[in-house]
Parts: structure tokens; sequence; C-alpha cells
């Protein structure tokens, strides 16, 4: 097979990330699959929208790798054009649609977002992204932190808003035929290992990695880990 024949692969990002998420796997991926990051989350205002951008900028086949809300589009992208999903890996992320409890913080926090109180919120959030032994490193602190917030409100109210209005993605996993690698941290507080069980459940070809000492920020957190379990999942496609 010719490296031109074979998928590409795409990252997604989650809420208010950008490349940076990523910057621990891109150098490690297989030339031959012109592995990318995309930026659709910075310019469509729904999941839906999002992946049909997505569908749109590529030809071909495409293993998709999202985290969080990435995972989101990954998964409706598979669902707009199943045929062109040769493989998903989503990390730390949730098939179902937004609880009333959830609803509720967020909207707390688009008002803090539009009052320009952006830093104490995401500052706040930080307990909740990561591991506490992860939480208790600064550096690793600050690398979040400079990337959230360089999106600015703008993009973290209605990116918020996004997550939201979400599709049930449970209405269609189960039609799925291609390789699923689910990877989720064990003290994942966003999006708890309850949701990774539940895509589990309902996808036929998955495979479940847990990632221990690790919570919600999967790439910045353990990027070896995730590194490994993606180079296995990619093998297949890029021999």
């Amino acid at each position: 097979m010719s490296d031109t024949a074979l998928p590409r692969l795409v990252f997604l990002p989650g809420l208010a990330c950008d490349e940076r998420l990523w910057e621990a796997q891109m150098p490690a991926m297989p030339a031959a699959l012109r592995p990318r990051v995309a930026d659709v989350s910075r310019h469509h205002g729904t999941i839906e929208a999002m992946a049909a951008a997505l569908l749109a900028q590529e030809d071909g086949p495409l293993l998709l790798a999202g985290a969080s809300m990435g995972g989101m589009v990954a998964m409706e992208a598979a669902r707009q054009a199943p045929g062109r999903i040769a493989g998903l890996a989503l990390l730390g992320t949730s098939p179902l649609p937004e609880t009333p409890e959830m609803h509720a913080l967020r909207s707390a926090a688009i008002e803090e977002f539009a009052a320009g109180r952006a830093d104490s919120v995401i500052r706040a959030n930080v307990a909740f992204a990561f591991h506490p032994a992860n939480a208790a490193d600064p550096a690793l602190v600050q690398r979040y932190l400079a990337m959230v917030l360089d999106a600015g409100a703008e993009q973290l109210i209605r990116q918020n808003r996004t997550v939201m209005a979400r599709p049930d993605a449970r209405l269609h996993l189960g039609a799925l035929r291609c390789p699923v690698l689910l990877m989720c941290g064990e003290a994942d507080r966003l999006t708890p290992p309850d949701c990774t069980r539940a895509m589990a459940a309902l996808i036929p070809q998955a495979e479940v990695v847990w990632l221990p000492e690790a919570g919600h920020m999967l790439t910045m957190e353990c990027p070896d880990a995730v590194n490994a379990a993606l180079l296995r999942w990619l093998a297949p496609f890029a021999d």
C-alpha cells in the first residue's frame, strides 16, 4: 500500500484547547499517516458543524483521535460518514448528552467568562482537570492555564455552549465497525470512567485503556502511556 493510500491521522483538541494539547504526541506518530491537528472547534458552533467541516477538509479515509470535546466531534464524524472513518481513538470523552447539573455549572461559568473573570474560573478548574498529584506540578498547570486562557472569553463561551448542546452519541455507536481505542484516566472527574464504560458497552470493537494516576488531561499528564497506546492502535494502518 502506498503512503497516499493510507488513512490520514487527525487529532481533535478538547474545549478551549489547541495544538498544544497534542504536542507530546505529534512527533511520535508515524509520518506515513500525515498527522495533523484540526482547528474546526475554533470556527464552528455545534458538534455537528465541526464534524462536517472536518470531513470537508480532507479526502479519503481518516483516523480520528479526539480528546474530550474532540472525541465528541470524532464520534459525530463517524455518524455522518461511517465509510470514511478507518479508526477512532477517544480520550477522556463522553457519549452522553449534557446533564442538568453540568448544564447549570457551565451556565454559571459562562456568566463569569462574560464578566471578564475567566482566569479565576479556569484556575479553579485545575482540581477537576488533573489527578491531584499532577495538579501539584506548577509547570504542568502553567502550560494548561496558558493554553486554555489563550482561547479567550469568546471561545470559552461558545465552546461551552457547543458542549451543552451536544448530541447523544449513544444512538449510533453500536453501528461502528472500525477499530476504536478508548482511553480514560482513573481519576477523571470531568468525563468519569462510567462515560468510557458506556461507550465500551456499545462499541463492537472497543479496546479500553485505563490510565492510573491520571485525570482528564491525559495527553499532558501521561504522554508516554498515551503515545504507547496510540502507536499500538495505529500499527495496523501504518504498516
